[in-house]
């Protein structure tokens, strides 16, 4: 029997090529009439940020500019922007770049309706009022921030990374324009759609998985290893950008109603001990962690083989489950995605802190969702071997 479950997306969704020029009409459409534009320097640099606030200038809407999101989200950059949107009476806000200014932005909408700092919020479910209108703008194909229900900060005083949940992170507009993604250099775009492809995997093996997220998953799961070498290979491959942009979507959207799992545990201690990129930690632990994983849920892995474009008909379920680990370990070498070892990460200081990580990935609850729950020495050794695979 299948209990109540909640849904959500974002209100609006708009997708397709040439999407980003229709903010200024709904923003206006909903009264809005300045915003805070959260982005970084990079989207400065390449004149993005010029051209959302030509597009918002066209209705009439102002906006002001914080570009200080050089690294992934931290405690002061919510800050920052905070007082920056409260100093030019803004009323909504426009994110626009990759994961991180989505999940800063989520973060500074919150707290312009809601007390203290965001540091007490971590957590699920803790944000009791809607915050500021929200407009979330990816330029890459791989958080599915603009359609998720969470934000993860980092707080610089612990170096942890907080996960917050909260419906009232979810972004009121979302504009998934694969023509922004272009600019993305092969490196990005290969973490960033690994980064999907976990998500997508990960919901759909989760104990929390439900029918409404998994036609999501399945979808994302073949839009996205099916197209990901491709936009690699070629940054100007319009179709196979937007079939890995529209994969990111949907992959959000599934691990935001169902959930992530042990990858994503394991990966953010990675992120807050040695600064590696989210997509790039999540693509070290992948292929072990799945490897890990089979004998819980063969059944879901041995579809994620054939979503993938392996043949499993007539074996098995524990055989064409396996063919999910070959499959991902052999996108992963084609896009060459680095491993830990070739990020420099030093072994002897990964497996001095592997117990402390440990513990972080499992109070983080996403290990619970795993079909295999591993033990806290189980993770540690999946550290040792996600190093020692490359």
């Amino acid at each position: 029997m299948l209990s109540p479950r909640e849904f959500r997306v974002p209100a609006l969704m708009l997708a397709g090529s040439g999407a980003a020029e229709q903010i200024g009409a709904h923003c206006r459409q909903r009264g809005l009439k300045r915003g805070l534009i959260v982005t970084d320097q990079i989207m400065q640099k390449i004149g993005l940020v010029e051209k959302v606030e030509t597009i918002l200038g066209q209705h009439d809407i102002t906006s002001v500019v914080y570009a200080g999101v050089n690294s992934e989200p931290v405690v002061e950059f919510v800050q920052e922007g905070l007082n920056l949107y409260k100093e030019n009476n803004c009323d909504f806000l426009l994110a626009v770049g990759g994961g991180s200014p989505i999940d800063t932005a989520k973060a500074i909408s919150v707290m312009t309706t809601n007390p203290g700092s965001i540091e007490q919020y971590k957590g699920i479910g803790k944000i009791g009022t809607p915050g500021a209108p929200l407009v979330a703008l990816p330029t890459t194909a791989g958080t599915g921030s603009e359609a998720t229900v969470y934000t993860v900060i980092t707080d610089t005083k612990t170096d942890v990374k907080m996960l917050i949940g909260s419906p009232h992170l979810m972004p009121d507009i979302a504009v998934v324009d694969p023509l922004l993604t272009f600019s993305s250099p092969p490196g990005v775009t290969a973490a960033t759609g690994v980064d999907a492809l976990v998500h997508a995997i990960e919901a759909y093996v989760s104990v929390k998985a439900q029918p409404m997220a998994d036609i999501f998953c399945i979808s994302a799961i073949e839009l996205i290893s099916q197209n990901i070498r491709q936009a690699w290979s070629n940054g100007n491959n319009q179709d196979a950008r937007e079939k890995v942009m529209l994969g990111a979507l949907q992959a959000g959207i599934a691990f935001s109603n169902s959930s992530v799992a042990l990858v994503h545990g394991m990966s953010r201690p990675i992120g807050a001990y040695f600064h590696i990129a989210h997509g790039v930690s999540n693509a070290a632990l992948l292929g072990v962690v799945t490897e890990f994983s089979l004998i819980g849920n063969p059944v879901r892995y041995a579809h994620i083989a054939k979503a993938m474009g392996e043949q499993t008909d007539g074996l098995a379920y524990m055989d064409a489950a396996d063919l999910a680990v070959k499959a991902i370990n052999r996108l992963i070498k084609d896009i060459k995605v680095p491993s830990l070892r070739e990020l420099g990460v030093e072994e002897e200081k990964l497996m001095r802190l592997a117990p402390s990580m440990a513990d972080a990935a499992i109070d983080s609850g996403s290990p619970a969702n795993n079909p295999r729950k591993p033990t806290k020495q189980e993770i540690i050794e999946l550290y040792n071997r996600a190093y020692n695979a490359a």
